[in-house]
């Protein structure tokens, strides 16, 4: 079984997992605050269907991309909010059918790209089992922040991995997006997984070091929880720094969430 057809079939497990928690909401609940400010589970659905529907165009015509790409580059601030926003005002029932259609549509059109083919995106051009990887990254964090607004905890799974993949990747963006030299040296990161095993980036003799929880350290990238609250422990002050400024998705640096209070 090829990569792409194993994260396709992550992500579309990822989804129906969050579709459970959404799928029976009243319409009240659908109004819950989340996390995110100014953002209720509505909004964050939202979001998810937008970008499922802007990678697809993406996948499928370039040049009505980059069309879209130059509305984004307009307003950079305002861009992701306004899709999010415009999709929360829809009846829950029919915005939930978009979400779905949308996700659907998105999958298919992944599971025909060639091999090694690459199509635009906000970021760097992007592979389809990328692209797979970041929508799933996308889906878990948006649906931890539904999961909290419910009051739901979620038992964490190995799909993980590719939420911690795509983190470990996006060290040097991270840095980028503040505006500071990337280091030039590999870190080392070993990870304790849901399942009991441990997932290891980078060699072994690296001097920067990252060990912790799997979960905390999916968390942290997707910026979820702030730092001091993690069992993550860094070995070396890059290592520190970077955890202090992770990020697995593309676009602006993010504010990050607050410690909890004690």
């Amino acid at each position: 079984m090829s990569d792409s057809v194993v994260v396709l079939d992550d992500l579309r497990a990822e989804s129906e997992e969050l579709d459970a928690l959404v799928g029976e909401l009243s319409e009240e609940q659908w109004g819950a605050e989340t996390p995110a400010p100014g953002w209720t589970i509505a909004h964050q659905i939202a979001h998810l269907a937008w970008t499922d529907r802007a990678a697809l165009l993406a996948a499928t015509d370039a040049e009505a991309f980059a069309a879209e790409t130059e509305k984004a580059l307009a307003a950079p601030d305002r861009f992701v909010d306004e899709g999010a926003e415009e999709g929360a005002k829809l009846p829950p029932a029919e915005l939930l059918a978009h979400w779905r259609e949308g996700r659907d549509l998105l999958r298919a059109a992944l599971r025909e790209v060639a091999p090694g083919a690459r199509f635009p995106w906000y970021g760097p051009p992007m592979s389809a089992p990328a692209m797979a990887t970041a929508r799933l990254m996308e889906t878990w964090a948006h649906g931890q922040d539904v999961a909290d607004a419910l009051g739901v905890v979620r038992a964490p799974t190995a799909r993980l991995r590719h939420v911690a993949w795509i983190g470990v990747r996006a060290r040097d963006y991270a840095h980028l997006v503040r505006g500071i030299q990337a280091p030039a040296e590999p870190f080392r990161v070993e990870l304790a997984a849901p399942g009991g095993e441990s997932w290891t980036y980078g060699p072994e003799g690296a001097a920067q070091r990252v060990t912790g929880p799997a979960l905390d350290f999916c968390l942290l990238v997707t910026q979820r929880v702030h730092r001091a609250d993690t069992a993550l422990v860094a070995d070396g002050p890059d290592a520190e720094r970077w955890l202090g400024i992770a990020q697995a998705f593309a676009g602006p640096a993010g504010g990050g969430r607050a410690p909890r209070e004690a």
